[in-house]
């Protein structure tokens, strides 16, 4: 693939200030927990890839797969993989959002007899937050989590509580169970950085699943990273450059999807109800630029925004009834946008269709 108009250079003394020894270390990282994941889970190597991506580009992900899939073993694990804390709120339908945030009670000082409003905090404030079967609970208390995803804070009547940095939220909701669930809808999946679909294992992964879980062997699994470490390789992700090209190819991806606008494709037009908005593309680029560097490269590729359009995608766009009562779903039209988009930078300014996108 000719991605020319990229960031050419794949020198770190081409990110000014970031050393050589810094960018290793986000590749190394990978490295690192990938290989203390892999005593504990097998496979699932695209999934974990992802998650990484989103922790590491400050972004929040939803997990999406049938029971029995060790979704919430992967997210458990890799909380042990840094030295964080980790919390685990089980979504039921009598949940409500202070036993998620927290709330104020009266606490008596003994000596005095004085009594005060004293703010006990909830689960959610701990650095990981595994929030299970999110579509479990309703629509108020998934508000709460949403809130905070966004804010990175709780309010509790007028006080304003901060949450601990980093911050990382991975929610799981089941797909195949409708019945007393309360699906989020598509605009509050739009907080998410990512929505990433789990798959069943290969027959050889699945072997092993089988062989490590009915026996006695366990996985020791060492801590890679602290705080610090992860703020610091979080700025690290943010200061990789980005080449108009490739910003414009992101925008071209996500700009195809909005239906009826000038040069969106006619299949666009006949399959979807609505398009991605603003985040997506933000998403995209700081996607881009975590998934280089965990690759050990200094400069995002076209190749690196073609491999997150379907998790940065699928949960920001909505295929009409038409679509559906085909089968048609957002990865197949992800898909053809992604084949109808000239990856070059003269293909693409060249296009009659694309001038109206970008004149638009």
């Amino acid at each position: 693939m000719d991605n020319s108009g990229e960031a050419a250079s794949n020198d770190p003394a081409a990110l000014g200030e970031l050393s050589a020894a810094d960018a290793a270390r986000l590749n190394d990282a990978k490295k690192q927990i990938s290989e203390e994941l892999g005593k504990v889970i097998v496979g699932q190597q695209d999934v974990i890839d992802e998650i990484m991506i989103g922790l590491f580009s400050r972004g929040h992900v939803l997990l999406e797969g049938v029971p029995g899939l060790a979704k919430t073993l992967m997210i458990s694990t890799l909380a042990r993989t840094m030295d964080l804390a980790f919390s685990r709120i089980q979504f039921t339908p009598d949940l409500m959002p202070a036993d998620v945030t927290g709330t104020e009670i009266i606490e008596e000082d003994r000596s005095s007899g004085h009594r005060a409003f004293r703010f006990m905090e909830g689960p959610l404030f701990a650095n990981i937050i595994l929030a299970d079967e999110i579509n479990r609970t309703p629509p108020k208390t998934q508000a709460s989590l949403l809130e905070a995803m966004q804010e990175r804070q709780v309010t509790v009547g007028r006080t304003r509580h901060p949450l601990p940095t980093p911050f990382f939220v991975l929610a799981t909701q089941n797909p195949i169970e409708q019945e007393g669930t309360y699906p989020l809808p598509e605009a509050q999946q739009d907080r998410f950085m990512f929505k990433v679909f789990v798959e069943y294992p290969s027959f050889d992964e699945e072997f092993e699943v089988a062989r490590r879980t009915t026996g006695t062997e366990t996985g020791d699994v060492q801590a890679v990273l602290n705080a610090d470490e992860i703020i610091r390789l979080q700025d690290l992700v943010r200061r990789v450059p980005v080449s108009d090209h490739v910003v414009r190819y992101a925008l071209s991806l996500v700009r195809q999807t909005r239906v009826g606008d000038d040069g969106v494709p006619d299949f666009v037009n006949d399959l979807v109800g609505w398009g991605a908005g603003p985040r997506a593309v933000q998403f995209l680029i700081l996607g881009g630029k975590a998934r280089a560097l965990l690759e050990g490269r200094f400069h995002v590729s076209i190749d690196d925004i073609q491999h997150l359009a379907k998790p940065v995608l699928r949960h920001r766009m909505v295929v009409n009834f038409a679509a559906e009562s085909d089968g048609v779903t957002s990865d197949n039209v992800i898909d053809r946008i992604v084949a109808a988009t000239p990856t070059t930078e003269d293909e693409l300014s060249r296009d009659a269709r694309f001038q109206k996108i970008f004149a638009s």
